[in-house]
């Protein structure tokens, strides 16, 4: 029986004039599950991001996204994808409710009503709903961003430093969100992050960028066990050495 993954990257590389943002790599992911990708600044984590998502073009190698080439399939694939990013703002002057049914449209969602209240409730955003996006804390600005991105019901999650700039009971509150979330749907989730504990608390897995290049792949109790060290952030402090 041939496997299903949710996500396949066979050699690829981003060449910018004789600079690699990433070089010859590959990896799959398995569907359903949550995946961590992990590097410091320049490792190469938004160019992949940002390729996975059709937003820059490969210099070589392919991307299959549910077993589909994705620059064969890219319009049917997007459908079952989103993103979200702190880093990426909302229309400040739309209200939430306003910003939700935009992206709702934008998305061809179909009686996104039920999906904006249901998902505003879980995500504690419901009375918020008719306030102006740029009125929000970082907090609920996240919160919010979630909900925008879970409104098509994306098959594959694609997470930028979702609790960048985050008190730690929000950024509690996302993970378990997250954690339930993916249980109850079976969603694959790949979230790119600087926070060590945060990946290792919710992924089963992390692939290590270091200048465009994969340097551990595997489970993040495994990596630690093998290389042993006392948790996953000493042992990305250490190979960085």
């Amino acid at each position: 029986m041939k496997k299903s993954f949710c996500l396949k990257v066979f050699n690829l590389s981003k060449k910018y004039d004789d600079f690699y943002a990433l070089k010859n790599i590959s990896f799959e992911l398995p569907e359903s599950g949550i995946y961590g990708l992990l590097g410091t600044n320049g490792a190469g984590k938004t160019t992949l991001l940002g390729m996975i998502l059709g937003l820059i073009t490969p210099s070589s190698g392919d991307i299959f996204v549910f077993n589909k080439n994705f620059s064969l399939n890219y319009k049917e694939l997007l459908k079952r994808m989103n993103f979200e990013s702190p880093y990426v703002d909302l229309p400040k002057k739309l209200t939430v409710k306003q910003n939700l049914i935009f992206y709702s449209r934008l998305y061809g969602v179909e009686n996104f009503t039920k999906n904006i209240e249901s998902l505003s409730k879980n995500l504690k955003i419901f009375d918020l709903l008719e306030r102006n996006f740029g009125t929000l804390s970082a907090g609920q600005k996240t919160r919010v961003g979630l909900c925008k991105a879970l409104i098509n019901k994306p098959d594959l999650l694609l997470l930028d430093e979702p609790t960048a700039s985050l008190d730690p009971e929000t950024s509690l509150f996302v993970r378990k969100f997250l954690l339930s979330y993916q249980k109850v749907n079976k969603i694959s989730i790949l979230i790119a992050s600087h926070n060590m504990a945060e990946v290792e608390s919710i992924c089963t897995r992390v692939i290590i960028l270091d200048k465009g290049r994969i340097k551990l792949d595997g489970k993040p109790e495994d990596l630690v066990r093998k290389y042993k060290q006392k948790n996953l952030e000493q042992l990305f402090i250490n190979i960085g050495e």
